[in-house]
């Protein structure tokens, strides 16, 4: 491959290429997307691209992208094909005049994927990284990297959502993350339950575990990053709760172990209480 180091600069972005990976620094001026200064930079292993192509861009540019494996990042995976082609993060947009040396580097990581069509089976890519927060049209959203909390703001809460009062989800209770971009009609995040008590309203505005975006509220760069790192410890928390569930039976000692480490997940927000008292019992019962 390209030797380890060599970077290749474009509009907004430089690519860094790594034995393993490519690094890709996002500029802050004032002119690049405001997604890519939010996410400053982001380490892609080489197993999360599926794909690499060099196509002709706009106003005699050529742009390289690294198409994302299915599953392999989480951003991508909240953003659910919803981002405008100018504020994707894997396209890197050079100068006609460097095409045969953007042909050169997509050649070098052709040459490197290993990867199958097949969807990764974890997050390959890191999400952003928890406290997160950002102002939607009807409350605060806030995410400590243990449990999302839901404030409402009287100028905009619906009275559905006043009544049910602020909410505080914790990641273990639930099953996906639901954004629909602020650029679109009726935007919003809505958290998906693990097992909900009853059918969530079809409607963002009366459902207390959605924000609804507005003109100024919600924007990509803080509501993107956001559910992508919900979405991140979601799926940690369910792989975590899965591992411990899934576990063979084994002698005391290694009981008490894993009665330990479901205690280090309950200690950690990983588990509900009532998760925790269930496995607990399961194990004690295989003793």
């Amino acid at each position: 491959m390209a030797r380890m180091g060599d970077v290749l600069a474009g509009f907004h972005a430089a690519w860094e290429f790594e034995s393993d990976s490519v690094l890709i620094r996002f500029e802050r001026g004032i002119r690049t997307p405001k997604l890519f200064q939010a996410l400053g930079e982001r380490r892609i292993p080489l197993e999360a691209i599926a794909a690499v192509t060099l196509t002709p861009g706009k106003r005699g540019t050529v742009v390289l992208r690294a198409v994302p494996r299915a599953g392999a990042d989480p951003l991508m995976e909240a953003a659910a094909g919803q981002l405008k082609e100018g504020c994707d993060p894997y396209r890197l947009v050079l100068p006609a005049d460097r095409e045969t040396l953007a042909e050169y580097y997509a050649d070098e990581l052709r040459s490197q994927l290993t990867s199958d069509d097949e969807p990764a089976e974890r997050y390959l890519v890191h999400p952003p990284e928890a406290p997160l927060q950002f102002k939607a049209y009807d409350g605060k959203a806030s995410f400590d990297g243990k449990s999302v909390t839901f404030r409402w703001f009287w100028t905009g809460a619906s009275s559905a959502k006043w009544k049910a009062g602020d909410q505080t989800f914790p990641v273990a209770d639930l099953g996906g993350v639901e954004w629909r971009s602020p650029e679109v009609f009726e935007g919003h995040l809505r958290l998906l339950r693990r097992e909900p008590a009853a059918a969530q309203p079809a409607q963002a505005d009366q459902d207390p575990a959605a924000v609804v975006f507005g003109l100024g509220y919600g924007p990509v760069h803080e509501s993107l990053p956001f559910a992508a790192a919900v979405l991140a410890a979601v799926r940690s928390a369910g792989s975590a709760v899965a591992a411990v569930a899934a576990a063979p039976r084994r002698d005391p000692a290694d009981i008490a172990e894993r009665i330990r480490h479901l205690g280090e997940l309950y200690e950690a927000g990983l588990v509900t209480d009532e998760e925790f008292s269930t496995k607990k019992a399961e194990l004690l019962a295989e003793l």
